[in-house]
């Protein structure tokens, strides 16, 4: 029996917020002796909330910082006036996590930066993570270094780190994204870098042509939520569709035939069905590999909370299933093209891995499964369609 229970929450939709409630009730219910700590964003911003889901009172329920989950479990303190339960996060604690003390994973991934400093009328996490800050560039490398004894390959992330910029006088040449992977680029030999979201009018000329670098894996997610400009105009978003455009061009430039995903929203306030088919139209032409839909999610302290103009369920329902017939399109054609061709696979469990371009590939091999972690060649043969992964590839190499 555990004696204490950490659970990370998310706020980015009602649904998590749901699914978080219902992770915590099951564990007051099925761990009664133990300790219930939650944090993460939907405990930063609703604390209230989530206290009272303790109905039968058992003082069992905290609600803490990231940052001082290791103090509090240490110090073994319960007391529910504890300066560590729940308040403002500390500038200084959200890059604390030490990279030797990364767990068995099989690529790892480095904080690079955190908060965000864009105002989009409908998101929840800017209000808990505050403003953007990021990690300074001589500790990224050192950390990235630390790494690259351990593992073949790293994602950097963080909740906007298109907005990565070193405010260290000493170090005002990293002033973006593109200048610290220059740096990292150059500090480093062999590891592989994946980017997690990129902002559409974050790729110019000079990320692109860092991106070009072989060690940057060809595997991009943009963050483009509509291509309206009505709608993302009312997002509060800051780009258009030929932005869109513009980065998929780009990055298609510098890399082969590169795996390009983006996040969709669909049945924002006053969505016109003639503008929900802009959208539909664009990410047709953009050929996308693959589509993460989400139906708009009515979040409270947001300013998209108050509007009235709201989508019927029905009809957000419709639109979430054709664009995600459309993702499925993209990804079964995006699979085709890259039959018969050869790429770096690194391995994770049960056989399976994921290709530089962001397959799921099963590996067949004649010898004993190479161990998770291990960077292979494989040549993609087929799809594997219907099944549990995106193609079955054949060992050529050990990398």
């Amino acid at each position: 029996m555990p004696s204490v229970i950490i659970i990370n929450t998310c706020t980015v939709t009602s649904k998590a917020d749901q699914k978080a409630r219902r992770v915590i009730r099951k564990a007051l219910r099925d761990y009664p002796d133990a300790c219930i700590v939650v944090t993460g964003c939907y405990a930063q911003l609703d604390k209230d909330d989530i206290l009272k889901l303790d109905t039968a009172n058992s003082q069992r329920l905290f609600v803490i910082k990231k940052d001082e989950i290791l103090n509090f479990i240490k110090n073994g303190s319960l007391d529910k006036n504890n300066p560590n339960l729940c308040e403002s996060v500390p500038v200084r604690g959200q890059f604390q996590f030490n990279p030797k003390r990364f767990s068995e994973h099989t690529r790892c991934l480095l904080k690079i930066q955190d908060g965000c400093d864009n105002h989009c009328t409908y998101c929840k996490i800017r209000l808990a993570r505050g403003k953007s800050i990021s990690l300074e560039p001589d500790e990224v490398l050192s950390r990235l270094r630390i790494l690259e004894k351990s593992y073949a390959e790293t994602v950097l992330t963080g909740v906007n780190i298109s907005q990565y910029k070193s405010i260290n006088n000493e170090q005002v040449k990293y002033n973006n994204l593109a200048a610290l992977l220059e740096c990292l680029l150059l500090g480093t030999e062999r590891i592989t870098i994946r980017l997690s979201s990129l902002a559409p009018d974050c790729v110019d000329e000079q990320l692109a042509k860092v991106l070009s670098h072989k060690r940057i894996r060809p595997h991009f997610h943009l963050s483009v939520q509509s291509c309206s400009k009505t709608v993302l105009e009312k997002m509060g978003r800051t780009y258009n569709a030929q932005t869109v455009k513009d980065a998929v061009k780009l990055l298609r430039d510098v890399k082969d035939d590169p795996f390009l995903a983006c996040d969709i929203i669909t049945g924002f306030p006053g969505e016109t069905e003639t503008e929900f088919n802009e959208t539909l139209n664009i990410c047709a032409e953009l050929d996308f590999a693959w589509i993460h839909v989400f139906p708009y999610s009515k979040r409270k302290g947001t300013p998209a909370y108050s509007f009235t103009d709201n989508i019927a369920e029905i009809e957000i329902t419709n639109r979430v299933q054709q664009i995600t017939s459309l993702a499925k399109q993209g990804r079964a054609s995006y699979v085709k093209r890259w039959l018969g061709r050869e790429v770096d696979v690194l391995m994770e469990k049960n056989g399976y891995g994921t290709t530089e371009n962001y397959l799921k590939a099963y590996v067949r091999c004649n010898e004993q499964m190479p161990s998770p972690g291990t960077a292979l060649y494989c040549r993609l043969l087929e799809p594997d369609n219907p099944g549990d992964y995106d193609v079955i590839a054949a060992l050529v190499r050990r990398v």
